[in-house]
């Protein structure tokens, strides 16, 4: 019993060191455009993490079936996408305000869900989508310029769909085939989607800058492969429902160390904005099933 409650208590260390590192992404990603594109970083990003994944667990990829590889690729794709998204869209904005609207995702995933396996979200994922828009309006909306959305607020949304339809088809690519070889799959196939790009657009240089060199070495290998890694060991000794109350942290760490480290300025309603999201976040994640259970303990102590 011990053993178990120190398996839960580490894992839960091992979340939360996800979540900060997928916060500290934004910052990261933030600097390294400073030296070079967003699709020159994504390429060194990607390609570092598949190298290392492709080391370490090439054990599963010496029987890859045909279904495995295509069911990788589509993966990658959105994985691609998104961050293609994300990291031009991180030009035109505040990195702590786009930690949040990334953060938007976890709302559209059970949508997007519902659209492709006909399982129609509960009332917590609709009032959560009511409590987003509330959000993303206070974060996004520019209140003293006519109500002008801005184009980075734009691709961040779409960067955030696109997350969900990644985690969509995670869940689904992963009941049938081996998630090792599909991880190992989607980063090299966003890798090499990269590297095309780069090449064929004229954007590949090794002439980059220490610093930029080691953001990009820093989100590779921190913030792409041994966060996929910490994520997916974590929660084999944790309730899915307690992890994603802490992986969803990673929108506050983001903003917190963009305001320390980048010195991002964010107004009263950015933050009142930044809070309604993670409180819808919480809602769709947890449906405050953690706070039920607080009332039940009472009940059960009483009765003895």
């Amino acid at each position: 019993m011990e053993k178990t409650k120190k398996q839960c208590f580490y894992a839960d260390l091992g979340l939360v060191a996800v979540a900060f590192v997928w916060g500290s992404g934004f910052v990261a990603s933030k600097n390294a455009l400073d030296s070079m594109t967003p699709m020159m970083l994504m390429a060194m990003r990607f390609t570092i993490a598949a190298l290392l994944s492709g080391i370490i667990f090439r054990k599963h990829l010496r029987k890859i079936s045909k279904e495995t590889l295509k069911a990788g690729c589509v993966i990658g794709f959105f994985l691609f996408t998104a961050f293609a998204a994300q990291m031009i869209g991180l030009q035109y904005m505040l990195a702590g305000k786009q930690a949040f609207l990334t953060g938007t995702n976890v709302i559209m995933v059970p949508f997007i869900y519902w659209a492709v396996k006909k399982h129609q979200p509960d009332r917590y994922n609709f009032i959560a989508a009511f409590i987003m828009l509330l959000g993303i309006s206070l974060l996004t909306i520019d209140f003293s310029t006519n109500f002008s959305f801005q184009i980075g607020d734009s691709l961040t949304i779409l960067c955030a769909f696109l997350f969900a339809c990644h985690i969509v088809s995670v869940g689904i690519f992963t009941r049938d085939y081996d998630p090792i070889a599909l991880t190992v799959i989607q980063l090299s196939f966003a890798a090499v989607l990269s590297l095309v790009y780069v090449i064929f657009a004229g954007e590949f240089t090794l002439n980059i800058p220490g610093t930029g060199l080691a953001n990009a070495i820093y989100l590779g290998v921190f913030c792409t492969f041994l966060a996929f890694l910490g994520q997916t060991v974590a929660q084999k000794y944790t309730s899915s429902t307690h992890a994603a109350i802490i992986l969803s942290l990673e929108s506050v760490f983001g903003s917190i160390l963009a305001i320390i480290i980048l010195g991002d300025n964010f107004t009263s309603i950015m933050f009142i904005g930044c809070f309604v999201i993670f409180m819808g976040i919480l809602t769709a994640e947890t449906k405050w099933s953690f706070l039920k259970n607080k009332q039940k303990k009472p009940e059960k102590i009483s009765e003895r």
